[in-house]
């Protein structure tokens, strides 16, 4: 499923975390996950950049649903970053 830029703000704040949390957990430049959020629909960059957000946001607990309209939420038993 494609991952919207929304998406990733959206589970990041779910959690908590900070966009420096992000880039240090994903591996990710800052400056990359600061242009990735401030755009509107699908992520844009490489499919391993847009991976490791993915990954970095799932492993601290979000989950993306890809239903009727796109979202994100806690995964059972998950706890905000902060």
């Amino acid at each position: 499923m494609p991952l919207l830029s929304e998406q990733i703000r959206a589970g990041r704040n779910l959690i908590r975390m900070t966009q420096e949390d992000l880039s240090t957990r994903s591996g990710v430049p800052l400056s990359t996950v600061k242009r990735i959020e401030s755009n509107r629909g699908p992520a844009s960059g490489k499919h391993s950049t847009v991976d490791a957000l993915r990954a970095a946001l799932e492993d601290a607990g979000v989950e993306f649903t890809n239903g009727d309209q796109p979202g994100v939420r806690l995964a059972p038993g998950a706890r905000s970053t902060s």
